[in-house]
């Protein structure tokens, strides 16, 4: 009884360390495109709004949108920041996502399709955390890259 009253106590600890851990994060909340700052390359996606939130002991990111044609999307992914591919759903053009942890305020991502890379990218999050630049390279359907800058403002 008592190592598994400690078993769960531990479990119970590593919980709270994780949701700790992700409040300080800077990537944390919801983050809205700034249109007017941003440089979206021809045919490129439009990620409107970004959410990163805590779910157990992984980030979920809740990304809406509209895709090159200007219809309505919307993707989650749940894994961790471990560079290690984790399923995204809702994609048309990635089925697999991986995010690297280069610094407490900068990341890098990769989108795979069939296992095909479709989608590299760079996240920064400013010193004071109210901003964030997406910079990505894309594969078109056509085979043709699609290099996008974007700009969100925390919310």
């Amino acid at each position: 009884m008592k190592a598994r009253t400690a078993a769960l106590t531990v479990a119970a600890v590593c919980f709270l360390g994780a949701q700790v851990a992700f409040a300080q994060s800077p990537f944390m909340g919801t983050w809205k495109l700034n249109e007017a700052k941003s440089k979206l390359g021809a045919g490129a996606p439009k990620n409107t709004t970004v959410t990163y939130e805590a779910a157990g002991d992984d980030m979920k990111v809740t990304v809406e949108g509209t895709d090159s044609m200007g219809n309505p999307t919307h993707t989650e992914w749940t894994g961790k920041f471990d560079g290690k591919e984790y399923p995204v759903t809702g994609s048309s053009t990635a089925d697999m996502r991986s995010y690297h942890r280069i610094s407490s305020h900068t990341i890098s991502f990769t989108e795979t399709k069939g296992g095909k890379v479709t989608t590299i990218g760079h996240i920064a999050v400013s010193a004071d955390g109210k901003s964030r630049i997406v910079t990505t390279t894309a594969t078109d359907s056509k085979g043709k890259k699609v290099h996008s800058t974007s700009v969100y403002d925390k919310q």
